[in-house]
């Protein structure tokens, strides 16, 4: 985890939005010039959907061979495939629904409903990984990892003190008791995550400043401390979890 770090801080969430999707849209055109496939793992929370409606609206969109790009989550609410709370439901309205890309290049997190129990739901989850896994590894490399950081400085649902944050042998874990509901969760770990070439943290809002400053000042052992990207690690920030005045 040596690559580069960069805050960017925009005045608004909305912004914030706006150009992560078009700087998502120019990452994914930039890899595919030198790569086949290109592997994307998504984020939920009102700041990332949002952004993948306005990727949606981006004249960008059309530039790029949808055929090629995967499509996957950092974590899943563990819950029937038709709630509400779910990231891949949003993900779908938002975006995927209207994209031109094929059903198997979107690789969801399981559904409560479509496995007898959350174990199973995790063991599918690691074959899914372990499927695409290239260069000897043991899942993917994200090309680009969207994050967003709860208040509490937890990502994905990867919570501080949980035993979690310690699983560095597999890609897939459960959560039972989420301090923020659903309480059940199916989540990526930190070594998947860390493997991505670049992450970006979509961060917004004035709750989530305490969190982002600690992270970003060093020291700190919260759950986004953990995480950077092997290339590049880009915090995508407004005004309000910037700690800045807005404009």
């Amino acid at each position: 985890m040596t690559g580069e770090r960069a805050v960017i801080v925009h005045p608004d969430a909305d912004t914030v939005a706006t150009a992560t999707a078009a700087r998502l849209l120019l990452a994914i055109l930039d890899a595919q010039a030198v790569r086949p496939a290109v592997h994307v793992a998504l984020t939920g929370g009102t700041v990332g959907t949002k952004t993948l409606a306005e990727i949606a609206r981006s004249e960008l969109v059309g530039a790029v061979d949808w055929t090629g790009v995967h499509l996957w989550w950092g974590d899943e609410r563990f819950v029937p495939r038709d709630d509400d709370d779910r990231n891949e439901k949003q993900a779908r309205a938002a975006l995927i629904d209207a994209l031109p890309i094929p059903a198997e290049n979107v690789h969801p997190l399981a559904a409560s409903d479509e496995v007898d129990d959350l174990e199973a739901g995790i063991a599918r989850a690691r074959a899914e990984l372990a499927s695409w896994a290239h260069d000897g590894g043991e899942w993917p490399v994200f090309d680009v990892t969207l994050l967003g950081v709860g208040p509490d400085g937890h990502v994905a649902s990867l919570f501080p003190g949980k035993e979690s944050l310690q699983v560095l042998d597999v890609g897939a874990v459960g959560e039972t008791d989420s301090p923020k509901p659903p309480p059940v969760r199916v989540s990526l770990t930190l070594p998947v995550l860390n493997a991505s070439r670049q992450v970006w943290f979509v961060v917004a809002g004035a709750d989530k400043r305490d969190a982002v400053e600690a992270v970003l000042h060093g020291g700190s052992d919260l759950p986004a401390a953990r995480v950077s990207g092997q290339d590049v690690t880009l915090w995508l920030l407004d005004a309000a979890a910037a700690g800045q005045p807005s404009s």
